[in-house]
């Protein structure tokens, strides 16, 4: 089905917490490192990255803080896998 974002980070809205936008990762340089160092939170190691993603995470209460894009992409694929087969 795909979707629109470069990371499932990026489906949780900015304003959750508290960005106006995501921080502007060149391409080539890794994602979600770039967010982090945007972010202004630690970032060299896998551990710090697992700690932002919990940090995210934690942020999201609701569907509404989600874009309704991925969740017009994952109803399309409940959808599909649930056709019944003929």
């Amino acid at each position: 089905m795909g979707h629109p974002y470069v990371d499932v980070w990026q489906t949780v809205k900015p304003s959750v917490l508290g960005l106006q936008r995501w921080p502007e990762v060149p391409r080539g340089r890794d994602w979600k490192t770039g967010v982090l160092e945007g972010i202004g939170w630690p970032s060299r190691t896998t551990a710090d990255v697992a700690q932002g993603w919990k940090r995210i995470l934690g942020a999201v209460r609701t569907y509404a803080d989600l874009e309704p894009s991925l969740l017009g992409r994952v109803e399309e694929v409940i959808d599909f896998v649930t056709v019944p087969q003929d």
